[in-house]
């Protein structure tokens, strides 16, 4: 597949500037950066030589604004639309590249949840054959993953051409994944993050949001505990995923999707996190939100000793006797952490089942996309008795879920050490 020249409409937005970054670097293409107005366009174009490091690119990008639209798709290999997730807004662009387009050209959209089988009904007989959706992750540079999302209409051999193209010229883990809300990495990583919330409102007399991210910090796995992760991607983005997938969707979870009423309250004030340094945590002032007072209060340090003991193991490379703290300690913080972690990994296993080609997809998916351990490798760590023990007698799953998930003998993909960090 040879794309010469890529027009991305919303290329102003983060993940716009950083697509664009990716395309004109790693795919040497032409790309139009499209954006309300030229500033914005121009604007996208510097950011976007700073995140990939390589102001070179700069040659490559090419500033547009909405006048010039119809030129930019007529002349495009590549269509992508990275435009906010409002669906009317969406499909006015996408009939316009169905209006324009050529007939070798393939579109896309860049959405975390809106239903591509949607966005294909307005594209005509031919056109459907070559739109899919195409999910990159934030940042692009950082984030490799890529779920490639075909609508019932695309052809076969235009989404594996699109597929090797990602793999082998932009340098990306694809996985294909099945049309449907939140599709797989956003489903299993906003599952946990969102339960994490609720838990955080279960738990605000003993602290809420900072307790629980203290409770899952690096050492679970992870480079930015749960809760801070929904801060620094914005709440209102949060909100709107969830949201979708909880109406949407009614799996085993469903309820674990449910915003907590705290996280609205602040989203209604304008609270919505690191980008306008107000949200679950203020940044400037190393101050979080206490859900039981309804204030800003000092990060507390909690005196947790299992963590410290978890810590003090991994920083001497003793993985297996670090997460053996976590197994065996009967605090009720440790008791959380092991339950999240085993519900974690149960169900990114499920719901890759249902809608991965594979289901260790679900390993790229969340080393890939959001940079925590995987599933499988998190199995290995613990260990499959233990897995199905937690399962069975804290977690109160049926035996025979249980048997689905952990009586197959599946290798992991990746080494479980290069997650688990030695700190909180």
């Amino acid at each position: 597949m040879d794309i010469k020249t890529v027009a991305v409409v919303g290329a102003n937005g983060t993940l716009g500037v950083g697509v664009s970054a990716i395309f004109a670097s790693f795919g040497d293409a032409k790309v139009y950066m499209v954006s309300r107005t030229l500033e914005k366009s121009n604007q996208a174009i510097i950011k976007a030589g700073k995140s990939v490091k390589a102001n070179s690119i700069i040659d490559n990008m090419v500033a547009k604004d909405y006048s010039e639209i119809e030129e930019c798709i007529k002349e495009s290999d590549l269509i992508i639309e990275t435009i906010a997730e409002e669906l009317n807004a969406k499909k006015q662009i996408h009939e316009t590249i169905n209006k324009y387009m050529k007939n070798t050209a393939i579109a896309s959209s860049i959405t975390s949840g809106i239903s591509i089988n949607e966005l294909s009904k307005c594209y005509n007989e031919e056109n459907k054959k070559r739109f899919m959706g195409i999910h990159f992750f934030n940042p692009p540079y950082n984030m490799l993953l890529c779920e490639l999302i075909p609508s019932k209409y695309t052809d076969k051999n235009v989404e594996n051409d699109v597929k090797e193209y990602l793999e082998k010229k932009l340098i990306r883990k694809v996985i294909k994944v099945k049309d449907g809300p939140g599709f797989l990495a956003n489903r299993i990583g906003f599952q946990f993050i969102n339960q994490a919330m609720q838990y955080a409102d279960e738990y605000k007399n003993q602290g809420g949001i900072d307790y629980i991210d203290t409770i899952l910090g690096a050492f679970t796995g992870r480079n930015m505990s749960p809760i801070a992760t929904a801060d620094f991607v914005g709440l209102d983005v949060h909100k709107a995923i969830v949201d979708n997938i909880y109406a949407n969707t009614n799996d085993y979870l469903h309820e674990s999707f449910k915003l907590p009423h705290y996280v609205n309250k602040l989203i209604e004030r304008g609270k919505i996190g690191a980008k306008v340094d107000d949200g679950l945590y203020k940044y400037s002032g190393s101050l979080v939100y206490d859900i039981k007072n309804d204030e800003y209060r000092e990060i507390r340090k909690y005196d947790i000793p299992f963590i410290d003991k978890v810590i003090e193991n991994f920083k001497v490379g003793d993985y297996k006797e670090g997460i053996n703290v976590i197994i065996k300690d009967k605090s009720s913080e440790a008791k959380i952490c092991r339950n999240l972690l085993v519900s974690y990994i149960i169900y990114s296993i499920s719901i890759s089942k249902q809608i991965a080609e594979n289901k260790t997809d679900c390993d790229i998916a969340m080393a890939e996309g959001f940079n925590w351990i995987p599933p499988y490798s998190l199995i290995e760590l613990i260990g499959k008795e233990n897995c199905k023990e937690i399962a069975l007698n804290e977690l109160k799953y049926s035996k025979s879920k249980v048997k689905e998930i952990f009586d197959e003998d599946i290798a992991a993909k990746y080494r479980y050490e290069k997650f688990m960090k030695a700190k909180r």
